[in-house]
């Protein structure tokens, strides 16, 4: 994944139990998320992103990951 120009920063989720940090589109044209769970969180910094290809990838705040290929085949990591 890499972050491109087009975001925003600093959003508020309201009751969500998190704060979106960052999100926006790359120059690609894969959208990115990152969310800050907080102190309570495994994974504080939680962030997914899907592509313009179909595939997509979860860091959950619980540390565990899944990935979906976009075709299919998916990868579930349920962390520590």
């Amino acid at each position: 994944m890499t972050k491109g120009s087009s975001g925003n920063s600093g959003s508020s989720s309201g009751s969500k139990g998190y704060t979106v940090t960052s999100s926006g589109t790359n120059s690609q044209g894969n959208h990115y998320c990152n969310r800050d769970y907080g102190p309570s969180a495994t994974n504080q910094n939680s962030y997914h992103y899907s592509n313009t290809n179909g595939s997509y990838y979860y860091s959950n705040p619980n540390g565990s990951t899944y990935y979906n290929d976009g075709r299919g085949n998916a990868t579930y990591n349920p962390g520590k």
